[in-house]
């Protein structure tokens, strides 16, 4: 009985190994949220206009004047279009570097949007997301109503550039292009992004 009761287990066994093997095997291709995220228009600005310096912007400082000049890098835009070079950025700019799954980031990534706003003509505000999953930045930017242009750096060249570990990472750029400071203390608020924009930009950002 036990014989016969085995024999009749042995191929229900295997057909349910057999479908599970077949089930591994098999790519499930995109989940439906991921379909749904990439059939949504981005909620970034293209980044079609970051070669074209600020309109309000004060004249850029003469050449030789010190700074580090932008890492020779060039990074994709979220929306696709035409890569763009980091040495071709028109500053004055503030490039902001952040992933979704930073918290300090999500908690300063409202305030670099106001200060987008604020400055705008003054200055340029950028977006590098770093490391990230793109339906992860892009709820981001629908949630916290992010619209500057962000750029996408999932090999962290940029940080590696600048000898940097950790994010957020906030690079104040010059008229000439040239670095006048990164930040790395953590999550800036509205007045803290005020100050640093003043001290090494010398922009002073409406209230």
């Amino acid at each position: 009985m036990k014989r016969r009761l085995a024999a009749l287990l042995v191929p229900v066994l295997l057909a349910v190994a057999g479908c599970t093997a077949g089930a591994e095997e098999k790519d499930p291709g995109p989940t439906d949220r991921q379909k749904a995220a990439a059939s949504r228009p981005s909620p970034f600005q293209d980044c079609s206009a970051l070669g074209t310096p600020p309109a309000s912007a004060a004249p850029a400082a003469p050449s030789g004047s010190g700074g580090q000049a932008l890492p020779e890098l060039t990074l994709n835009c979220f929306t696709g279009g035409t890569p763009v070079a980091l040495r071709d950025l028109r500053g004055p700019a503030v490039i902001n570097v952040w992933a979704s799954w930073c918290p300090p980031c999500r908690k300063e990534l409202p305030a670099f949007q106001r200060l987008s706003q604020r400055a705008a003509g003054q200055l340029q505000v950028v977006g590098v997301n770093n490391q990230d999953g793109r339906e992860a930045a892009q709820a981001i930017g629908e949630d916290f109503g992010v619209r500057f242009p962000v750029l996408v750096d999932q090999g962290e060249r940029l940080k590696r550039e600048l000898n940097r570990k950790a994010i957020p990472l906030t690079v104040f750029v010059d008229g000439q292009g040239r670095i006048r400071h990164v930040d790395s203390s953590g999550a800036l608020d509205d007045a803290r992004l005020t100050d640093l924009v003043r001290r090494h930009l010398g922009v002073t950002v409406p209230a």
